[in-house]
């Protein structure tokens, strides 16, 4: 369904923004409508961690389907878009450079035709005379903007909160990896060998016969072997202790903060009207 046929173009505040290649943009955050044909022309968008970033998109390129609000747009579009101040008016120069930011050389709906269809060779005729104000929808939902027909005597004051929230992302990795290194190691062993000790005995009756076994006088020679230890070094492998990896989560505080805005609600004794007229600002108007 095209912007143009909708009933009731601000129902679209809080909906989803999808992208034509399927991303996801934001969410819509208000709808500005022309002042003179009462036609909607831009929506802001908002995107980013807490919707913190408001991007214009113009609605004469998009699609209504289900509740989702569909853009020709990527999201690197958005994010480079002309800013503006979401409590401010869309001036023709405004406009001029976001049509010149998504390529578009018209300014949408053509006021003198009634099906919607981009007029591409109209060029930009925001009406810049008429007084800003903010639009009361066919529900009887009033609007911000309390010098309208429809307002009461109170004025609502918004001010924006900090919403935060955590998300996780990979901060990153360890792996276990096992290689070899060679040490030097020294240790003490006992070792032993054999040493030549000489023994006299007497000659006595035990002995008396092996004396005498040999010639009286003679020349000879008796030998005996010696032994020795030396110390043998090996090795052997064996198995000392398994080691895996393990996760732990660690909770801490950390301290984050954020400008916000807030509304501030002053009291004018002076001429209502005067004062009315000096504080509008002139251009689109925003729902």
């Amino acid at each position: 369904m095209t912007i143009a046929n909708m009933s009731d173009p601000s129902s679209m505040t809080g909906a989803p923004v999808m992208g034509g290649d399927g991303q996801k943009l934001g969410k819509v955050d208000a709808i500005y409508f022309d002042n003179d044909t009462d036609r909607p022309e831009w929506a802001a968008v908002k995107s980013g961690l807490f919707g913190s970033h408001v991007s214009l998109v113009p609605l004469s390129q998009g699609t209504w389907n289900n509740g989702t609000l569909t853009v020709p747009f990527s999201k690197d579009a958005l994010r480079t878009a002309p800013h503006h101040d979401p409590d401010a008016s869309i001036s023709p120069t405004d406009e001029d450079e976001l049509y010149r930011h998504y390529g578009i050389s018209s300014s949408g709906y053509d006021s003198t035709r009634g099906d919607g269809v981009v007029d591409s060779g109209r060029t930009d005729t925001v009406t810049t005379g008429r007084d800003r104000h903010d639009r009361a929808d066919e529900t009887g939902i009033v609007g911000r903007d309390t010098s309208g027909p429809t307002t009461d005597d109170a004025m609502t004051r918004s001010e924006e909160q900090l919403r935060v929230g955590t998300e996780t992302r990979e901060a990153g990795r360890a792996r276990l990896r096992k290689h070899v290194v060679t040490e030097h190691q020294q240790t003490t062993v006992p070792v032993s060998h054999e040493e030549v000790t000489l023994e006299r005995e007497p000659i006595t009756d035990a002995n008396r016969g092996d004396a005498y076994t040999g010639p009286a006088i003679s020349e000879e020679e008796h030998e005996v072997t010696l032994h020795a230890e030396r110390p043998v070094v090996d090795t052997e492998a064996v198995a000392v202790e398994r080691v895996q990896l393990g996760k732990q989560t660690v909770t801490e505080q950390e301290t984050v903060s954020g400008e916000v805005r807030k509304e501030q609600i002053d009291l004018d004794t002076g001429d209502v009207t005067t004062t009315d007229s000096t504080r509008r600002r002139r251009g689109k108007k925003r729902n």
